[in-house]
């Protein structure tokens, strides 16, 4: 089924920055912001902890809204969400919430019922999901991602190359062996992928019970090679509250170190 879309996915380019830009396809981004962050052992969920003066999510939600390649940005948030309301959503690119779901898999797929019952959307559209909590997303790395899924036609993700050597371990935590890094990456977010055929592989996973913890993952599952496309080193997840300072640095000094 995917090798067909290789074909049925064509797209007329224009050369933009030096990257190949779509002349007929929207994007969409989602936001799943429904997750409640229990690593950071906060009161508040991670994604509206502060950070230079405005909760994450903010952050996160600027970094979409200044890319030229996007259209417009979904939010899915919890049905008792009582932080939604700090955020500043002031913005043309902003369309709306969806309610998220018990996964993170679920949250997506709420917000892309959104985009299809309310919104120009069509199924050949670019749907790109990204993490709340990684704020420092260069808007460099957007294009590049998007630029490269119009170019395969199918689809790619953000990553970063495994630089550690890394061992494999046995039940009680002893090296059972050295594992060779050279192919391995760490997936990151954004990732893109036409919008009908996420859809359908996101209801597969979860119509097989299978624990798809990123997009890719479903996308693998339903027989698609997304493309690895390497992010710059600012493309940090807000996990532990050691990364917030880390963050912090990273959106003072933003574009020097990507």
């Amino acid at each position: 089924m995917i090798g067909t879309l290789r074909h049925v996915l064509k797209l007329r380019y224009i050369k933009q920055n030096d990257i190949d830009m779509p002349s007929n396809k929207k994007v969409w981004a989602i936001v799943p912001a429904a997750g409640i962050g229990k690593r950071m052992s906060s009161v508040v969920p991670k994604q509206y902890l502060m950070l230079r003066g405005k909760p994450i999510l903010e952050h996160t939600l600027n970094r979409l809204w200044e890319s030229p390649c996007i259209d417009g940005v979904v939010v899915g948030v919890r049905n008792d969400d009582a932080h939604w309301e700090t955020i500043n959503t002031d913005h043309e690119k902003f369309l709306g919430i969806s309610h998220g779901g018990k996964e993170r898999i679920h949250t997506v797929l709420k917000a892309m019922d959104l985009l299809l019952a309310r919104y120009d959307t069509a199924r050949d559209d670019w749907v790109l999901v990204h993490d709340a909590v990684r704020p420092c997303v260069s808007k460099a790395d957007i294009e590049k991602l998007v630029g490269r899924a119009n170019a395969n036609g199918e689809g790619a993700l953000l990553a970063a190359r495994v630089m550690d050597t890394l061992k494999r371990s046995d039940g009680d935590h002893r090296v059972e062996k050295t594992v060779e890094r050279e192919c391995h990456w760490r997936a990151l977010t954004p990732q893109v992928f036409p919008l009908g055929t996420l859809k359908e592989a996101l209801e597969s996973a979860v119509e097989k019970g299978v624990t798809a913890t990123d997009e890719s993952a479903a996308m693998e599952l339903f027989g698609a090679y997304p493309e690895l496309v390497e992010s710059g080193g600012n493309n940090i997840k807000i996990t532990l509250k050691s990364d917030l300072l880390l963050a912090e640095f990273l959106l003072e000094n933003g574009e020097e170190i990507s």
